[in-house]
């Protein structure tokens, strides 16, 4: 089972790589997966009298799972990945890529400012 959770998180991966080659699209993908996504499925697994079977388990959207547990009653403990915290990274580099296109941004303005000077002075 193990190998089908890897198997799926470099499915997600190659996913987001496909549509944008880069790790930043993959990241905030996956942060905003974490911070918005829906939790029914394991919600689903929490309140089962039994575990459902392995091919069902498989189907599951469980990405917002950090960790799973049996419990010696027969129950199943499970732990989510912190929304706020996932909200707080994507907030974190929302702001450092504004701030990154913006300098960028006055750099090309400056540069086309000096370019089209010097064809005047000439």
């Amino acid at each position: 089972m193990a190998e089908n959770k890897n198997k799926r998180r470099y499915d997600f991966c190659c996913q987001c790589q496909m549509t944008d080659n880069s790790e930043e699209t993959a990241v905030k993908s996956g942060l905003r997966r974490l911070a918005f996504g829906n939790c029914g499925d394991a919600v689903t697994l929490v309140f089962a009298d039994e575990l459902p079977p392995s091919h069902v388990i498989e189907k599951m959207d469980l990405f917002n799972i950090s960790e799973i547990k049996r419990v010696k009653g027969g129950g199943v403990e499970i732990k989510f990945f912190d929304r706020l915290k996932a909200l707080e990274k994507l907030y974190e580099l929302e702001k450092t890529q504004n701030s990154e296109n913006s300098a960028a941004g006055l750099i090309e303005a400056l540069s086309h400012s000096a370019g089209s000077g010097e064809h005047e002075n000439n």
